[in-house]
């Protein structure tokens, strides 16, 4: 099929559901989209962008027709929508959804005798901002998309969004629901429970003068930079996936009492043996860009405390057509190689930034 002759409907149009929009009227600018949101300046705005056609009132026959549905809510209330859609399905609709859980959505479509239509979906891919507002069709390029079928999915229905998936820009990839949920719990679910852990920790062990906030550095935002996603969604998550997540923060909590118990018998063969093994297995990952933890762009640059150097950095970027992400002071020097940090949307941005900048007696590192 053409991809300019398909229609897809979003029940729910936030930050990856937007972003699944923009990257098919981008790839497939006849496509037709339908959105239906619980909050209609949603939708609205998403029209006025040229990305919705049209705005459905309610979950009803507007999406009769559709050839992709996306549910695009918070997980349980996905499975809610999906009760209020079934009677306006097309049997030519193939059903689908966007959470990091698959379990809960698989059993419910299986008691609504829709498994012949569904077919589980989960971009492994997002920021900590949330919303519409913040949706792009690059976060999407070269990100897993996991496919779970069913036991009643046909081979071209599932080749077909397969398919659709590789037009936004991702990278499908076909698992069973049940591997996916464990696999999500150990690589998304369980980081996101530690990294709020250690937050807390580090909030009730501060001094009353907020020192430790203070003076939080490079090391300790970066492992905690998921903290800024949304409670909602972790909540559902945690609710969704509890077996998982329970199951290995057992083994994680085992893991720290060991590591623990070498720390406090100042085992140095110990501790060299334990960072060297995490190192070797973290530098074996050979694309940061895929998945949900992305990699970021950013240099820092050595400038003297003097009126104007700041912008003075920023306008000579501009005026070479480099975009900058972000750009700020770095106040604690731990790890850092400048006082000023310069974030880009991709690599062959710095890597043009940092040598412009070196030209003009910037100097920089990665």
């Amino acid at each position: 099929m053409n991809a300019n002759d398909i229609t897809c409907g979003f029940i729910g149009l936030g930050l990856i559901g937007g972003s699944m929009a923009r990257a098919l009227k981008e790839k497939a600018p006849g496509m037709r989209i339908v959105s239906y949101t619980p909050h209609r300046e949603t939708s609205e705005r998403a029209k006025a962008d040229g990305i919705v056609d049209e705005i459905a009132p309610a979950i009803d026959e507007h999406f009769t027709g559709c050839d992709y549905i996306f549910l695009c809510a918070p997980i349980e209330r996905n499975n809610d929508n999906l009760s209020l859609l079934k009677p306006f399905l097309d049997k030519k609709t193939t059903l689908s959804d966007i959470g990091s859980v698959k379990t809960s959505i698989h059993e419910h479509v299986k008691e609504l005798d829709l498994e012949d239509q569904f077919i589980g979906g989960h971009p492994m891919a997002g920021t900590e901002r949330i919303g519409y507002i913040n949706s792009k069709a690059s976060i999407l390029e070269n990100a897993y998309y996991i496919l779970t079928k069913t036991e009643k999915t046909s081979d071209e229905r599932l080749e077909n969004y397969r398919e659709l998936v590789e037009l936004m820009g991702a990278t499908p990839l076909i698992i069973p629901y049940e591997q996916h949920d464990f696999a999500t719990a150990a690589i998304s679910h369980v980081p996101h429970v530690i990294s709020g852990c250690l937050v807390n920790l580090v909030e009730r062990s501060d001094y009353s003068d907020g020192l430790m906030k203070t003076i939080a550095a490079g090391g300790f935002k970066d492992i905690t930079r998921i903290s800024s996603s949304s409670p909602v969604m972790l909540q559902q998550i945690c609710l969704t996936n509890r077996k998982n997540i329970v199951t290995l923060l057992n083994r994680y909590i085992s893991y720290i009492k060991e590591m623990k118990d070498v720390i406090d018998a100042a085992d140095g063969d110990g501790l060299m043996e334990f960072f060297s093994s995490a190192r070797e297995y973290r530098d074996s990952f050979n694309d940061l860009n895929r998945g949900p933890i992305r990699k970021t762009y950013i240099t820092r640059v050595d400038i003297a405390d003097e009126p104007g150097n700041i912008a003075s950095v920023a306008t000579l970027l501009s005026v070479n057509g480099i975009n900058i992400k972000n750009i700020g002071i770095v106040h604690n020097r731990e790890d850092e190689h400048g006082t000023l940090s310069i974030e880009f949307h991709d690599g062959k941005a710095m890597e043009k930034a940092v040598q412009l900048l070196d030209n003009h007696g910037y100097p920089s590192a990665k």
